[in-house]
């Protein structure tokens, strides 16, 4: 009897072993350290720890470029091209010589190993490569796109690490998913670290191809990253990251009447959301729209743009109502969406999600297929910034996957 319980036992452990083993080849990503010397602080490395990235120095080869084309590009599934540009802490500046390591699963959702491979990285297959960052910050990797684990819930994903040359940890960011995806639930999407920013991929189609602009913020919720930020006020999201849903009160232009979700319906190419919370400057609010109501009339479906208001002193919505009625029509606005809610901490409308703070004068944010590219805080009107607001919509129309074509083809 002993001895059956013993192999029933030691039948278990293995089991236990092998499931083990499993959970790590699949998630690649956690937040252990296991990996790193024992003098190490978990807490005190960038990132927190990641168990798999270390494995980015096992056959890295000695000269990298900013483009790769992995062995998956020419396997016969379906092709894809994920551009970028990789930004310093803020988002503002491109950061060049960033190491991108990346590993993903085949056509059919596994980390299939290569004859020679070195045994170290097999668990993360032989889909796999490298990308280096030129002086634009630009990157590109062409691969084929990877399949969900079999029998499994997770959605399709692709694994990335970064290495700075100046951090002398290596840390991973937000995987890599795919919008249109069916195992990108809602649930799934809430609970996104946005590491580095957003990693949802929204794909366009170019000819066989699958393109998708994905880029990252060095960084950006990233545990224990350097940082010397000393702004002494925030309001919004930080660019990288996604603009989040919401629906506002439409008193005037397109959707007048109605409680559409702005990046929902219109979030496919540049919008820009301009919000004033408790201490509107109505000269300059006058100003702004009459910028954006150029620059959207300019821009035609390239660009749609939003006010949205959210000063919480004595609120009444019939007032708010007739109170943008009437400036709508004074500055005879046809594109620019006036738009209110009751409060930015409102959560019916879900604008809280944006995390404006209403005690600033305003907050600007531009974002190109849903992902936050810039931010303004307390940003007046002048010539200057009017300027700067429009380069950054040319440079981002122009800019968009570098592949203008596939806008005409839709």
């Amino acid at each position: 009897m002993k001895s059956i319980m013993w192999s029933l036992k030691k039948q278990h452990f293995l089991l236990f072993l092998l499931f083990s083993w499993v959970l790590i080849s699949c998630n690649g990503q956690t937040k252990s350290a296991s990996q790193r010397s024992s003098t190490s602080s978990v807490n005190k490395m960038v990132g927190g720890g990641c168990d798999g990235c270390e494995l980015m120095y096992v056959d890295m080869p000695a000269e990298l470029q900013a483009i790769d084309t992995s062995a998956g590009w020419q396997s016969g599934g379906q092709k894809l091209h994920v551009t970028g540009k990789v930004y310093q802490s803020g988002g503002k500046k491109p950061a060049s010589d960033i190491i991108i390591y990346y590993w993903q699963t085949d056509a059919n959702g596994y980390y299939t190993p290569k004859k020679g491979m070195d045994p170290r990285a097999r668990r993360h297959g032989h889909l796999r490569g490298w990308v280096k960052t030129n002086k634009d910050g630009k990157y590109d990797i062409y691969t084929v796109r990877p399949a969900p684990y079999p029998n499994n819930n997770e959605p399709a994903h692709i694994h990335l690490s970064v290495k700075e040359p100046n951090i002398a940890d290596e840390y991973y960011i937000d995987e890599l998913v795919f919008d249109d995806d069916k195992l990108l639930t809602g649930t799934v999407r809430r609970s996104l670290e946005n590491r580095g920013g957003s990693g949802v991929l929204r794909l366009l189609v170019d000819g066989d191809i699958q393109v998708a602009e994905h880029d990252i913020v060095l960084g950006l919720n990233i545990p224990e990253y350097p940082t010397t930020n000393t702004a002494k006020v925030s309001s919004g999201l930080a660019i990288g990251e996604d603009n989040p849903s919401f629906t506002p009160y439409h008193a005037y232009g397109p959707d007048k009447g109605t409680k559409t979700c702005p990046v929902c319906k219109y979030g496919r190419y540049n919008g820009i959301v301009y919000f004033v919370g408790n201490h509107p400057n109505w000269e300059d609010i006058k100003t702004w729209l009459q910028f954006l109501e150029f620059e959207s009339d300019r821009r035609k479906a390239y660009l749609k743009a939003y006010f949205v208001y959210g000063n919480e002193n004595d609120y009444s919505h019939e007032a708010r109502q007739k109170e943008l009625e009437m400036l709508g029509k004074e500055l005879d606005l046809q594109y620019t969406a006036l738009t209110f809610v009751p409060s930015f901490s409102d959560k019916k409308s879900e604008v809280v999600l944006n995390k404006v703070n209403p005690e600033v004068e305003n907050t600007i944010v531009i974002y190109k297929n849903r992902a936050i590219i810039d931010k303004y805080i307390d940003l007046a009107p002048t010539k200057e910034n009017l300027a700067r607001i429009a380069e950054t919509l040319d440079a981002s129309q122009n800019d968009l996957f570098g592949l203008p074509s596939i806008f005409d083809h839709e």
